[in-house]
């Protein structure tokens, strides 16, 4: 049986949010954004609204539809063009870090550094962020999601790119057809991130 989906809207925020939340409570990129565990359970969910809120204004969210899984996407155009937003890195940056923990500097840094290593020279489309339910995890919901982006991206020519935040997950976005780029991103004391990059898949190379 397959995995129904459908785009999210804005009466799926606190949806998307309470998903994100959950699934990325013991996440290494999360755990050291929030390094204290109680204050984690207590702020972590400011940060996914704030990346909900950006991508339901600039991108597209898609969610199974039963509600246990979510996948975050902007289509972000190469280098020269105008981002999804149209601002400045850097101040976004600083915008981010005062509206979820204006004390806590690596709310900031994390974004930065994921901005500093996007590649901007193809346009392609970014898979943000993707969480599933912790009870639901294992059942192919996050492949499901992916998956049903990639189709698109194969029919329209377009690369994806992504970053892993655990080796665990780069096996399987490798399923997916996704590479690791030739360098990690390594956080400051902090752990480490692969960025992915999958080529689109034409005709000739499904037969």
């Amino acid at each position: 049986m397959g995995v129904g989906i459908r785009a999210a809207g804005e009466d799926d925020r606190e949806l998307v949010v309470r998903l994100l939340d959950e699934a990325f409570q013991d996440d290494p990129v999360s755990g050291w954004v929030f390094p204290e565990r109680e204050y984690r359970r207590t702020t972590h969910h400011r940060l996914m609204a704030a990346f909900t809120d950006i991508v339901l204004a600039e991108g597209r969210i898609d969610v199974t539809e039963d509600g246990t899984a979510c996948a975050l996407w902007l289509s972000m155009p190469a280098a020269g063009g105008d981002g999804p937003d149209g601002g400045d890195e850097a101040d976004d940056a600083v915008r981010l870090r005062e509206s979820v923990d204006p004390a806590n500097a690596r709310v900031e840094e994390i974004a930065r550094l994921m901005a500093e290593s996007h590649p901007a020279d193809r346009a392609h489309e970014y898979l943000w962020m993707i969480g599933v339910a912790p009870a639901r995890q294992g059942e192919g919901l996050g492949s499901a999601l992916v998956q049903h982006v990639l189709d698109r991206c194969d029919r329209e020519g377009l690369p994806a790119y992504l970053e892993a935040s655990s080796e665990r997950s780069t096996k399987l976005y490798e399923r997916l057809g996704f590479t690791c780029a030739d360098r990690t991103l390594d956080i400051p004391d902090g752990p480490r991130m692969w960025p992915m990059w999958r080529e689109p898949v034409t005709g000739r190379d499904r037969s």
